[in-house]
C-alpha cells in the first residue's frame, strides 16, 4: 500500500497544475492576452474534468433539487485565470458559460455554491454525519441561500489512483476535502494532495484515532471497517437489532396489544405525530418498540396501563402544525370532504390533542414529549436518554413533564 501511495505522489507532482503539460502556464495565457488587446479580459478556457465524477455531480444536483436545463447541462464550465498584482500567483475563479444566454437565478446559485467533498474508504456514514452537523451551525446563512453549499459523498475510496482523482477534481471546482481514511498511508497520500493543489481539507478519522491510540498504549489497525480480514458484522448486537425491527413492525400502530409488555420502549400520542419513523429509527438501533394511537372515540388498549410506566412516551405536538400535515396527508390520500373535515379541521385538531394530553395527565410518569419542530434524531435522543436514565435509576420527576 505504501509503494501505491508514493507511486500515487509522483504521478500527483508530476501532473499538478503548474507543471502539467496540458495546462496553460501563466506565461502563454500573458502573451496571448498582451497579443490582442492589454485590457482585454482573460479567455475562458475550458475545464476538462473526471467524465465520471461529473455524471455524479449532475445526479447530485437532481438530488438536491436543482433544476437541470437539458439543452443547457452540458454547457461548458470556464476558469477565468487572474493574475495578483504583485505576487506574480494565479486563482482560478469558476464560472458558467449557459449556451451564450443569460443564466437565470437558480444558475448563479449554482455558481455561487461552495462545494464540500466528502471522501471515505468505508460507507461514508461518518464523514457524512460529521459534515452534516457541522453545516447545521450554519442553518441561519444556508436557509436564506446566502451562503449555499452542495455536499458530494465519494465512498468506497480504497486506493491512491482513485484518491487522487477526486482530489484533482475537488481542485478544479474550488472545493472542500472532508475525509475518513483508516490507512495511514492513504490519509498522508490526501494530505499532501490538498496541500500541493491548494485544497483546503480536513481529516476527521485521524485525529481522534491518534488519541484513542495514545490513550490506549496500542497502534490502530488502519484497516477500514468491513475490509475483509475484519471480524463479522454478523455479531450478537446484529441479531438482536434484527430482532427488534421485526417485533416493532409488527406492533406498529397499535397491532397486538397483548404484547407490549415485551417492548423496550412504547409510544402513545394522536395520528400524524411521527410514531411510526421514530419507532423504526429506535428499531434500527436495537430497541423493540411498539406505538399506540390515540383516537378519539377509539378505546386506548387496556395493556398500555399495565405495563411498566417506565416504558411509555407521550407525543404530543402544536395544533396548527398538527392540522397542516393532517390536510397534506388526507389530500394525497383522496379522502373525502367529511372525512377531511372529521380529521384535519382546527377544532377536531384541538379536541383530540386535548384527549390526549388528559390521559397523559392521568398517567404522571409518562414524559410528553413536544415533537413540533423536531427531527427524528433529535425525538429519538430525547427518548433514549430519559430510557437510560430511568434503566440507571437516576432521579426522574415524579410528574409529567415536557421534553
Amino acid at each position: 500500500m505504501f509503494a501505491r501511495t508514493s507511486l500515487g505522489l509522483s504521478n500527483l507532482r508530476a501532473t499538478t497544475p503548474s507543471s502539467a503539460a496540458p495546462e496553460p502556464k501563466p506565461k502563454q495565457l500573458q502573451s496571448n492576452h498582451s497579443a490582442s488587446d492589454p485590457h482585454s479580459e482573460p479567455q475562458l478556457r475550458k475545464l476538462k474534468g473526471s467524465a465520471q465524477l461529473n455524471r455524479w455531480s449532475r445526479a447530485r444536483a437532481v438530488r438536491s433539487g436543482r433544476k437541470l436545463d437539458r439543452q443547457n447541462h452540458r454547457a461548458a464550465t470556464a476558469v477565468v485565470e487572474e493574475r495578483q498584482s504583485g505576487e506574480g500567483t494565479w486563482r482560478n475563479s469558476t464560472v458558467a458559460a449557459v449556451g451564450g444566454s443569460e443564466e437565470k437565478e437558480e444558475d448563479e446559485a449554482a455558481v455561487l455554491a461552495k462545494s464540500i467533498y466528502m471522501v471515505s474508504d468505508g460507507t461514508g456514514w461518518t464523514v457524512e454525519h460529521s459534515v452534516t452537523a457541522a453545516l447545521g451551525q450554519f442553518d441561519h446563512c444556508l436557509v436564506d441561500r446566502g451562503c449555499p453549499v452542495n455536499t458530494h459523498l465519494f465512498s468506497g475510496i480504497d486506493d491512491s489512483e482513485r484518491l487522487l482523482k477526486v482530489i484533482k477534481q475537488a481542485a478544479k471546482e474550488g472545493s472542500m476535502l472532508v475525509y475518513t481514511l483508516a490507512d495511514p498511508s492513504m490519509a498522508e497520500a490526501a494530505k499532501q494532495a490538498c496541500r500541493i493543489w491548494g485544497v483546503p481539507s480536513t481529516d476527521i478519522l485521524g485525529p481522534i484515532t491518534e488519541a484513542v491510540a495514545s490513550h490506549l498504549g496500542v497502534l490502530p489497525s488502519g484497516v477500514p471497517r468491513g475490509a475483509p480480514g475484519r471480524s463479522s458484522h454478523l455479531t450478537e448486537e446484529y441479531f438482536q437489532r434484527i430482532e427488534a425491527i421485526e417485533f416493532t413492525i409488527k406492533q406498529d400502530d397499535g397491532a397486538l396489544p397483548q404484547n407490549l409488555h415485551k417492548a423496550d420502549i412504547i409510544l402513545a400520542g394522536v395520528s400524524r405525530t411521527g410514531k411510526t419513523p421514530l419507532s423504526t429509527y429506535l428499531a434500527h438501533k436495537g430497541y423493540k418498540v411498539a406505538n399506540i394511537p390515540i383516537v378519539m372515540g377509539v378505546g386506548v388498549p387496556k395493556t398500555l396501563f399495565e405495563v411498566d410506566p417506565e416504558k411509555v412516551f407521550g407525543l404530543t405536538i402544536n395544533s396548527v402544525v398538527l392540522q397542516t400535515i393532517r390536510r397534506a396527508r388526507a389530500k394525497s390520500l383522496g379522502f373525502s370532504e367529511e372525512v377531511r373535515s372529521n380529521y384535519s379541521e382546527m377544532d377536531h385538531v384541538r379536541e383530540e390533542l386535548e384527549f390526549a394530553r388528559k390521559i397523559f395527565a392521568n398517567n404522571p410518569s409518562w414524559p410528553v414529549i413536544e415533537v413540533t419542530g423536531k427531527a427524528i434524531e433529535e425525538t429519538a435522543a430525547v427518548i433514549l436518554r430519559l430510557y437510560h436514565d430511568r434503566k440507571n435509576k437516576c432521579s426522574m420527576p415524579r410528574i409529567s413533564k415536557r421534553y
